[in-house]
């Protein structure tokens, strides 16, 4: 994807459009839906409202689960494909496409997808081959009260968060800068230590933040008191250390026609005008769907925007240059290796799986 393409989606987003009604679901023919999707609350909503079209001539399955990255290969590899739909981002559709699973979607939009705008149109090689329908980053959550009390400036820089938690350190308010167990926390996992106190600062996902800043949650003085940010720089670089992501739906290639057409009606139901009209639905995201109006919850992603973030790369090594790294920088991190011999086995682990793919000769 192109850095214009996901600037144009995020500023559509950032200004919102004007809502039209949706009818109840009612998909022309018959067929069966069957979604992968990652679990967490906005695509929670999402194959929520795409479930409501089965009938006695739809059948809808669907399967909500933090691995699915690892499983949707070999799932739409199958004959028929295990899954009608994948909800994916940037990074996970790369090696869908590189096998070939997906479907073009072209004739899918033009006959069905009159409610979609431009932007949500990713396109390869001039074919469309995914729908976004919400923009990502990565963004500072920091309780504003903490840092007021203290005199601290929200940080723009991670010397600045550094400084900041030593502050936080010094004065008592906070134990330690870090946690010794950070690898092991996910966005799901952080919330109750937020909850409780014992965290001031943090980097995540815009598309987690509606539960941290929810009033109506477990610790809802916590959360009127968190805030976001853009994303802090690193170095002598001015630009958030983030970048920037949209989450969609692609199809799988090995499946009927028919099951393909009712997916895709479904897709979009589920995506139409009525989804963002639920305020609380509105607040999960930085939604790329027609009557959005930007909440408290994407405030960061827009900030990274209007900072200069830049989108993830779309490019088939590029994966294979996440995995490496992922594989083999958490030993430098958690002090057990040299950057030096981690960066060394980052290299190697690329060149072998680069070489294999024919990326590198």
């Amino acid at each position: 994807m192109t850095k214009m393409l996901l600037s144009t989606a995020a500023t559509a987003a950032l200004i919102g459009l004007g809502s039209t009604a949706s009818a109840d679901c009612a998909i022309e023919g018959e067929g069966s839906v069957r979604i992968l999707a990652n679990d967490f609350q906005a695509l929670n909503a999402v194959v929520s409202r795409a479930a409501e079209c089965a009938s006695d001539t739809v059948e809808v399955t669907t399967n909500e689960t933090e691995e699915h990255k690892d499983i949707q290969v070999a799932a739409l590899s199958t004959d028929p494909a295990a899954y009608t739909v994948a909800l994916v981002a940037n990074g996970s559709l790369v090696p869908l496409l590189n096998e070939g699973l997906t479907r073009p979607l072209d004739d899918l939009v033009a006959e069905y997808g009159e409610g979609l705008m431009d932007s949500q149109l990713v396109r390869v090689n001039g074919e469309i081959v995914a729908i976004a329908f919400m923009a990502n980053s990565q963004m500072l959550h920091y309780r504003a009260d903490l840092l007021e009390e203290n005199g601290i400036a929200v940080p723009e820089t991670y010397e600045d968060m550094i400084a900041a938690s030593q502050s936080l350190a010094d004065a008592g308010v906070m134990a330690d800068q870090m946690s010794s167990d950070f690898l092991t926390y996910d966005s799901n996992e952080a919330l109750p230590y937020w909850e409780a106190e014992e965290v001031a600062l943090k980097t995540g996902w815009g598309s987690r933040t509606a539960a941290f800043i929810d009033e109506n949650g477990a610790a809802p003085e916590i959360a009127a008191q968190t805030k976001v940010a853009a994303m802090p720089s690193w170095g002598d670089n001015d630009i958030p250390a983030t970048t920037l992501w949209w989450d969609g739906f692609t199809m799988a290639k090995n499946i009927s026609d028919e099951d393909a057409a009712a997916t895709f009606q479904a897709m979009m139901y589920a995506l139409s005008p009525e989804l963002v009209a639920d305020p609380e639905t509105a607040a999960l995201a930085a939604w790329l769907v027609d009557g959005y109006t930007p909440t408290p919850a994407s405030e960061g992603v827009f900030a990274n925007v209007e900072a200069g973030a830049r989108p993830y790369p779309m490019t088939p090594y590029m994966g294979m240059l996440h995995t490496a790294l992922g594989n083999n920088l958490a030993e430098f991190l958690q002090g057990q290796e040299s950057a030096e011999k981690a960066l060394e086995d980052a290299v190697a682990d690329y060149t072998t799986a680069a070489t294999e793919a024919g990326f590198l000769q």
